[in-house]
């Protein structure tokens, strides 16, 4: 089990996550994920830095951990030839550690660049072309395509590594995970649904490797006095409670607010580990470790909260959480 850290764009300043990368690195974390948004879910949240500088940055600021995409969206917002591009690049800056974590995206995000909003169903015709296209980039051959939804003229990436990217892809349901998994090295969830990974697995072609990664992601609020937690956690991270069918359309943080005014303290309590009790984080965690998911990404809320949440990750969370995985591990020892 590899245990992560979410650089979370929509809270925090560009120069913060560079400095929270390197700081989750130091703390003992394996993964630091980074989400790709042009706007934060919520007006409190306040930041939305380009996710490929930090990016570019933090490799220059960290040597171990590996860095991911969590997730970009290769379709409106980014052609998939320039996904590709960007994805070699950090290939060969982060010196292997770069994985490209993909998903069809949000309204929020793509709706800046003036297109129509597609329904679902073609939001993932469409990634399904992103992923043929940037897989065949990352051959290093001449690329001319033309498919329903994207063409590409006489494209090549001059500048590839040795080691070819792995691409992860953002599930949410029995018929993504069958649909993704022939296309994709690894799966992305962020719920711990326990019928995913046995689908996602039974959906894989016979010449992809066998080994193939779950990465979830968990939110958590931590600090030492639970009240402010609570209220933080209220203020800024109420926008899941909608779901992924409706957060997936809604255009605007003015949007999101309105979606979420009904959401009360208590209910974000509910949902997210909220306070200084290592024990609840560990038991949000395990539902995760009982799906069969290999990584875990932990989401701090709270651009400026980062600090006490990294040293208490190195000092009891990561111990506990490594303890609680192990205990989970159905494999022999």
């Amino acid at each position: 089990m590899r245990i992560g850290y979410t650089c979370m764009s929509e809270q925090s300043d560009p120069r913060w996550l560079v400095r929270d990368a390197r700081a989750a690195e130091e703390a003992g974390f394996d993964l630091v994920v980074f989400s790709d948004h042009y706007s934060p879910w919520l007006t409190s949240q306040g930041h939305a830095p380009y996710a490929w500088s930090v990016l570019g940055a933090v490799t220059q600021v960290t040597s171990r951990v590996e860095l991911m995409t969590y997730v970009t969206a290769p379709t409106m917002r980014y052609h998939p030839a320039v996904v590709a591009q960007k994805a070699a690049t950090m290939g060969l800056l982060s010196e292997g550690r770069f994985t490209l974590g993909l998903g069809s995206g949000e309204n929020l995000n793509e709706h800046v660049v003036g297109e129509r909003w597609p329904a679902v169903e073609e939001r993932q015709d469409m990634l399904v072309e992103a992923l043929e296209i940037i897989d065949e980039l990352f051959e290093g051959q001449l690329l001319t395509y033309a498919g329903e939804h994207f063409r590409v003229d006489s494209a090549r990436l001059w500048d590839l590594p040795e080691q070819r990217v792995p691409i992860a892809v953002g599930v949410s349901g029995e018929k993504s995970c069958t649909r993704f998994a022939p296309l994709a090295d690894h799966m992305i969830a962020v719920e711990p649904d326990p019928s995913f990974g046995p689908v996602w697995d039974g959906a894989r072609t016979p010449d992809q490797p066998a080994a193939s990664r779950r990465i979830g992601q968990l939110p958590v609020c931590w600090d030492a006095d639970r009240d402010a937690a609570i209220a933080r956690a209220h203020d800024q991270f109420r926008w899941f409670a909608g779901g992924w069918k409706v957060n997936a359309d809604l255009p605007t943080t003015a949007g999101f607010s309105g979606a979420t005014q009904f959401v009360r303290p208590e209910d974000v309590a509910e949902a997210i580990p909220c306070g200084d009790d290592v024990d609840a984080v560990v038991e949000a965690a395990s539902a995760f470790f009982a799906a069969g998911f290999t990584d875990l990404a932990l989401v701090q809320v709270g651009g400026e909260h980062q600090q006490p949440f990294l040293e208490a990750a190195q000092r009891e969370i990561l111990p506990a959480l490594r303890e609680a995985a192990a205990s989970n591990d159905p494999s022999p020892s």
